[in-house]
C-alpha cells in the first residue's frame, strides 16, 4: 500500500469535524484492496515565527504539535485531545492577524490553552519553556497557577474544589 497514491483511488465517505477546520475522508483503493483515511485542513497564509535566536522561519504546525506531543502527550487520553489543543493553538495565533509573530507568543498561547485543559501538562510545559532551574520557582509557578484554577472554579460557582486557608 506504500505505493498508492489518492489518485488511484475513490471517496466512499465524507465527514466535516465537528469545529468545521477539517474534513476526514475514508478512500478504498480502486482494486478495493486497501483502504485508508485522509485529512483536509484549510491552507493557511504563511507567517513567520521569530525564534530566540533572532533567526525566522515559516510557522509548522506540525512542529508545533510534535514539540506538544513530546512534552506534554502522556498526559492527555487520546491524541484528539492532543489535536485539540494544537487547534486551540494555532487558531489563537493566526488570530492575533500577524505576519510574524515570536516563538515565546506561540509558548505563551500553548501554556495559556493547557492551563484550561490539563493542569499536568502545563506545569510540565511551564517547566521547560521558562527553563526553571529551581524547585522554588517550581512551586511558585503551581501556586500561581492553582490560584487561577480556584479563581475560575469560583467564578464559575464550582466551590466543592476550592481549598480553604
Amino acid at each position: 500500500m506504500s505505493h498508492l497514491k489518492i489518485g488511484e483511488s475513490k471517496v466512499i465517505e465524507s465527514r466535516e469535524s465537528q469545529d468545521g477546520t477539517m474534513i476526514r475522508r475514508r478512500r478504498v483503493s480502486l482494486d478495493g484492496k486497501h483502504r485508508f483515511t485522509t485529512y483536509e485542513r484549510i491552507e493557511r497564509p504563511g507567517m513567520m515565527v521569530k525564534k530566540r535566536s533572532g533567526s525566522r522561519e515559516a510557522f509548522n504546525r506540525e512542529k508545533m504539535a510534535g514539540s506538544v506531543r513530546s512534552s506534554v502527550g502522556k498526559y492527555f487520553e487520546s491524541d484528539l485531545d492532543v489535536q485539540d489543543v494544537i487547534d486551540r493553538v494555532e487558531e489563537a495565533i493566526y488570530a492575533l492577524g500577524k505576519d510574524e509573530v515570536p516563538s515565546s507568543a506561540i509558548g505563551e498561547t500553548i501554556l495559556e490553552v493547557l492551563s484550561d485543559t490539563n493542569e499536568m501538562a502545563y506545569v510540565r510545559f511551564v517547566s521547560v519553556f521558562r527553563e526553571f532551574k529551581t524547585l522554588d520557582e517550581l512551586e511558585n509557578c503551581i501556586a500561581e497557577q492553582r490560584a487561577k484554577m480556584n479563581a475560575r472554579r469560583a467564578s464559575q460557582g464550582d466551590n466543592k474544589n476550592i481549598k480553604r486557608k
